[in-house]
């Protein structure tokens, strides 16, 4: 009501509609410019001007003086029912000059109407008002054509009173339109409470995600670059080992060629001295004239080439020259060595993340180990440690690691004593901890590597393989690929020696694992240690 009001103050009384570019004459009142102006052209012929609204009096044609305030208020007037008719779309259907937006519509006249129309709308109780709306049809009974007032909770559908009294929802359970909707919004809350909750999960575990992918990359990233840089130094390494072996084999091939080649021209002297003798015996030997024959000055020197001297050793062997056919391969060899080398540290390096902390879990150690205090070594010992027996406890000389792996790529060191029987290997937390089924390797729940006596073998399942290599290090590199089932060892020599894989479905987490024992050797125990050295 409030807006129609000032609808109507701001009307313009020539064109009866919003001012646009309002100007104000002397004696105050206000109207569009174009308006007035067309107004005081069809006064010039008379030569008296007055106001369209007072009829005051000009003896000259007016001065038109613009309005700026009320042209600042007009215009906001102006913006103000647009947006309204944007948000809307509805305008009061008795406006028909200008379109107005409506404020209400009427369900019992199908109108829709402005704040003015409304204030002369009959209050009586037939004539239901709701908010604007285009669908006033959807309001209405589709069977009856009354105002749907009711909600049938056995149906759930909207009905009008014939409906419920005399329709198809007869003796249903039926509820006002204002309590269904409030029950349906208590509920439609609650859903909005739920998928808020959801979609806060969801935007949680999107973030995860991304936050994982962007750790994914700069993984790759990272191990694109190590990957490029080690290409990189390995193929110049290659480069000069190769420029090194052929300028090794070009100084041996000159070495051996300038000897060569001086025999040679020696021997293609005599060669050619000898077919000279050849010709000339043949010539004697084809002449019919004795004297010729027997006078000729050169038979001297046609000796025969058995005879001739320096042609045998003292020995009456051929002499030959000495035999530079064959190259010296040592450089090769040592070239080849070292190549392999470098491509057994590829090998045991490229693939894993790096050295694993691994430190020892004093709950589950045998109380005839002795723990260090930086949970890095465990050493057999005959004095009974004095910890509590618990389940988790190993009741077998070994102990395994705080630390499981459920994934990735990784590797870890031990040092064994030089003397006695040990077993490293990893096992899943499940492994028995009692008799002698629970050594590492000896179930199907761990896998080791098993030094006795300077042999070595691998065990998993009780099925153990005897490694055939001697082994000279006391240090040796456990390597896992979780994911490819993979649990390798290898030699910590110069250059690092692989020793064996082991193949499986790892189905639980993977923690490494310690087993020492106390030896007789030589008439005397040795009390067996191993140390993490990552």
């Amino acid at each position: 009501m409030a807006s129609a009001d000032l609808r109507d103050e701001l009307l313009c009384s020539i064109c009866l509609s919003t001012f646009m570019d309002p100007v104000m004459l002397r004696c105050g009142h206000n109207f569009c410019r174009v308006c007035i102006g067309r107004v005081l052209d069809t006064q010039d012929e008379s030569g008296v001007y007055s106001c369209p609204n007072c009829r005051k009096r000009f003896r000259v044609r007016p001065a038109l003086m613009r309005n700026i305030n009320l042209h600042n208020v007009a215009e906001r007037f102006l913006i103000t029912q647009r947006e309204q008719e944007e948000i809307t779309g509805i305008c009061c259907t008795y406006c028909v000059d200008s379109p107005i937006p409506a404020v209400r519509s009427c369900l019992h006249c199908e109108a829709s109407l402005c704040d003015k129309h409304l204030r002369a709308h009959s209050k009586s109780p037939e004539h239901v008002l709701s908010d604007p709306s285009t669908s006033l049809e959807k309001k209405k009974c589709s069977v009856h054509k009354k105002i749907l007032e009711y909600y049938c909770t056995e149906d759930d559908s909207c009905i009008c009173v014939s409906c419920s009294l005399a329709g198809e929802h007869r003796g249903h359970r039926v509820e006002m339109l204002d309590e269904a909707s409030e029950k349906k919004k208590k509920k439609l809350r609650n859903d909005l409470q739920k998928l808020t909750t959801k979609r806060k999960k969801t935007e949680e575990r999107v973030q995860n995600l991304k936050e994982r992918r962007r750790k994914a990359q700069e993984k790759a990233a990272g191990e694109a670059e190590r990957v490029t840089a080690l290409c990189t130094d390995i193929r110049r390494r290659v480069d000069d080992l190769e420029k090194k072996v052929l300028s090794e084999i070009s100084r041996q091939e000159k070495e051996e060629s300038l000897p060569l080649s001086a025999l040679i021209h020696q021997q293609e002297i005599k060669k050619d001295e000898l077919s000279r003798k050849m010709r000339h015996i043949e010539e004697l030997c084809n002449m019919a004239d004795p004297l010729t024959v027997l006078q000729d000055p050169d038979t001297g020197d046609l000796c025969d080439p058995e005879e001739e001297e320096g042609d045998e050793d003292p020995g009456g062997h051929d002499k030959q020259p000495h035999d530079g056919g064959d190259l010296d391969v040592a450089v090769i060899s040592h070239t080849l060595h070292t190549l392999c080398a470098v491509i057994t540290g590829i090998r045991s390096g490229i693939y894993v993340e790096g050295p694993a902390d691994i430190l020892l879990d004093v709950t589950t150690a045998d109380n005839n180990l002795h723990i260090s205090d930086d949970l890095k070594t465990a050493t057999w010992t005959q004095e009974k440690q004095k910890r509590p027996e618990t389940a988790e406890r190993f009741q077998y000389y070994q102990v395994m690691s705080r630390r499981g792996f459920t994934s990735g790529r990784h590797y870890w060191d031990v040092e064994g004593s030089r003397s006695g029987r040990w077993m490293v290997g990893m096992c899943y937390p499940s492994i028995d901890r009692r008799g002698q089924q629970s050594v590492i390797g000896c179930n199907n729940k761990s896998w080791s590597l098993w030094r006795y006596n300077n042999l070595y073998s691998v065990i998993h399942d009780s099925k153990q393989i005897l490694l055939p290599d001697k082994i000279s290090s006391d240090r040796v590199r456990i390597c896992l690929d979780y994911e490819s089932g993979l649990l390798s060892f290898y030699e910590l020599c110069e250059p690092i020696r692989h020793l064996h894989t082991l193949t499986a479905t790892f189905t639980e987490p993977l923690h490494p694992a310690l087993c020492v024992f106390r030896a007789v050797i030589g008439g005397r125990y040795i009390d067996s240690s191993l140390k993490i050295i990552t």
